[in-house]
């Protein structure tokens, strides 16, 4: 697993990183395509209006004084030196010609392409006739717009064929670049999409993989210290059934009595740690049974506290007990709730030093009864705090089993504050010592 992990992670990398640059090769390919196609329909779009528009130009000659204003300068009525003739102007109104532009761009696929138009009068200093309302600005703006000139010329076999154009159709498609971006913005969507969860699935499978990974240590952890916790005791109990063989054992009732106390002691520590697994296993079924009942909790800490005074003892433990709380009365299950603390009090002496001090307070909110379990014993870091009521988990400690137990207790804890609506939290620092809370409901 070592080895090959890695090596699934920088392939799977590599092949994410190939077609991220493949789709963007694609992109930058997409989009110049997609502006040749966009360059190549506006085109055909605007010559087809201007052919439509030439049709109205008529051959009646007449002359004009020059005027040399340039385009956007002059009014729309104002003409330049040329062959008279009557003007699209004069023929159409604004939006007409914007009606026509409208009805080429959806024949030619464009209907979401947004333009602006302009129609001018003479070549060479393009007086403009008629023109949209933002003609100007976006005529100005040549970094960001395309702008395609189409001549208007008069009809096939008239006088003036074959002369330069008297009048320009101008168009404009503002925003060029960013329109053909909205043009493929499907397609875009489309394959980020893709792209995401196809990162999502990896991002998925190295999760898993690594969870897999500690549920493996956990797993070997669980195994190794099932093996001691049976070990130990199976060994006594050998050694007591091989002393109780001697004859000298035999004949003395106090010995035997001893020895035979031993193996019962022996044989009930061997019950708990199998009604342990077998209760774990409950809980994962979740078929945990309850009978809630109304119960003082400083009745329940007392019980717990009273079951674990040997061990306080050997520990040089002192308790400084502030039942403080007024109102005690929670519903719960006696023998669930009672577990509980007793499974944080054991905690607390598992993982004490000498002249440990375990503090117990009770206090009152306004709607939950809060339970203090503190101590000043080795601590945890963050990632032990981080993990603490994760199943199975013990905070590492190799070879050395100086602390017993599967890692079950405080994943059970938590079970039971969750079936009991209530809440727990954990505060502590490595060395100083660890605050277990319990916020648990009032009784109604």
């Amino acid at each position: 697993m070592k080895r090959i992990f890695p090596i699934i992670v920088i392939l799977i990398s590599l092949s994410l990183l190939g077609i991220i640059m493949l789709q963007v090769s694609w992109f930058k390919d997409m989009i110049e395509l997609r502006q040749g196609q966009l360059i190549s329909k506006v085109e055909e779009a605007g010559t087809m209006v201007a052919n439509e528009l030439s049709a109205k130009a008529s051959i009646a000659p007449s002359f004009k004084l020059p005027n040399n204003s340039k385009i956007g300068l002059v009014p729309p009525d104002d003409f330049a030196l040329g062959m008279g003739r009557s003007t699209i102007a004069q023929h159409y109104a604004y939006f007409e010609i914007n009606e026509k532009l409208q009805k080429a761009f959806e024949e030619k696929g464009l209907k979401d392409v947004k333009f602006e138009f302009a129609i001018t009068s003479n070549s060479n200093s393009y007086n403009v006739e008629m023109q949209s309302r933002n003609f100007i600005n976006e005529f100005e703006d040549s970094a960001h717009n395309k702008t395609k000139i189409f001549a208007i010329n008069p009809e096939s076999g008239s006088v003036m064929e074959g002369l330069v154009p008297f009048e320009h159709l101008f168009v404009i498609v503002p925003d060029f670049k960013t329109q053909v971006w909205e043009s493929l913005q499907w397609m875009i969507v489309v394959a980020l999409s893709f792209t995401l969860i196809i990162i999502a699935a990896f991002a998925l499978t190295v999760h898993t993989l690594l969870r897999q990974k500690k549920l493996s240590e956990i797993k070997t952890d669980f195994i190794n210290n099932m093996t001691h916790e049976f070990k130990t005791p199976l060994a006594t109990i050998s050694l007591a059934v091989d002393a109780l063989k001697n004859e000298k054992v035999v004949q003395d009732v106090e010995k035997r009595t001893y020895f035979n106390n031993i193996i019962k002691e022996e044989n009930k520590r061997m019950n708990k740690h199998v009604e342990t697994i077998l209760q774990a296993a409950l809980l994962d079924k979740q078929e945990l049974k309850l009978n809630m009942q109304k119960v003082h909790a400083h009745d329940l800490v007392h019980k717990a506290l009273n079951n674990h005074q040997l061990q306080l003892q050997d520990k040089q433990g002192q308790v400084d007990l502030q039942l403080n709380a007024v109102n005690d009365v929670i519903e719960a299950d006696e023998g669930h709730f009672t577990n509980l603390i007793s499974n944080l009090i054991d905690n607390a002496i598992k993982y004490s030093r000498e002249n440990l001090v375990l503090r117990i307070c009770t206090s009152d909110t306004s709607k939950m009864l809060v339970i203090r379990i503190e101590d000043n014993g080795i601590g945890m870091n963050k990632e032990t705090v981080k993990r603490v009521f994760e199943k199975f988990y013990r905070a590492h400690t190799g070879n050395v089993h100086n602390v017993k137990g599967f890692g079950l207790g405080m994943s059970y804890v938590k079970t039971v504050i969750d079936v009991h609506k209530g809440r727990i939290k954990v505060d502590s620092t490595l060395g100083k010592g660890s605050c277990f809370t319990i916020e648990v409901p009032y009784a109604e």
